[in-house]
């Protein structure tokens, strides 16, 4: 009887203990459905919230005030043919004839003010030119960088690279800021004709290559008295034919 009564008992804890069990697994799916039913609105709400933070108003940004920096070099009410090349857009023609006068449509750039010859302002104009390129202009149209690294007085004469800019007031085509083959052409300050006075007068003692910076020569005049005046002779007709010149390798002014 005893056994029988222990074998109901167990038969009924594993009935509960499988009752248990199913109903724990029936209320996990639940929640798991509840969390998914909530979760939907949630992120269709950010969905919104974020559609409208990106469909924010545009503002447009206002215009910049600020004056170009080529004004300061644009004459104010000045004649519109005058005004710098910087200072002007113009309808550029290279089919021009070349050494001929060409004559250009051209258009005054933001801020700059100009007026024709009768003192009414104007903002479209002509200009007038010769057809050519800017490298092509005279020397004295353009201003060039100097060398101080290279001998001018040599044979053959050296040359150096040069940066060359066309002058404000000139109008020419290309590009208006070029490079260039230039002979050495600097000065030191030295003068010819000091130079010269010296070898006939002081040149026997050296006074000559002293002034145009060649001290060792000027040592050896000294000490020889001008080579017993031979050489006196022979510097002053090296110094008259420009043979021999300042120590750093400058012109004569």
């Amino acid at each position: 009887m005893a056994a029988r009564w222990w074998r109901r008992a167990l038969r009924g804890l594993c009935g509960a203990a499988l009752f248990l069990s199913q109903l724990s697994v029936l209320s996990g799916r639940a929640g798991s459905l509840m969390t998914t039913k909530l979760s939907q609105p949630q992120s269709t709400l950010a969905k919104s919230l974020t559609s409208t933070s990106t469909n924010a108003p545009y503002f447009k940004a206002l215009e910049s005030t600020e004056i170009p920096p080529y004004v300061t070099n644009c004459p104010s009410n000045g004649l519109c043919s005058r005004l710098p090349p910087d200072c002007m857009t113009c309808n550029t023609n290279y089919s021009c004839i070349y050494g001929k006068t060409a004559t250009f449509d051209c258009k005054v750039k933001p801020h700059v003010h100009c007026v024709d010859e009768n003192n009414h302002e104007q903002e479209n104009f002509t200009i007038n030119m010769t057809c050519q390129f800017c490298w092509q202009l005279a020397t004295s149209d353009y201003v060039c960088t100097n060398s101080t690294n290279c001998m001018t007085v040599s044979c053959p004469r050296q040359r150096y690279n040069a940066t060359c800019t066309v002058r404000d007031h000139i109008h020419c085509l290309g590009n208006r800021v070029f490079p260039k083959m230039l002979y050495c052409n600097w000065t030191g300050g030295y003068k010819w004709s000091t130079a010269l006075a010296l070898s006939i007068t002081l040149g026997g003692f050296g006074a000559d290559r002293f002034y145009l910076g060649q001290w060792r020569e000027g040592l050896g005049k000294l000490f020889s008295f001008g080579g017993l005046g031979i050489w006196t002779l022979i510097d002053v007709l090296l110094i008259g034919v420009g043979y021999v010149g300042p120590a750093d390798g400058s012109l004569y002014i």
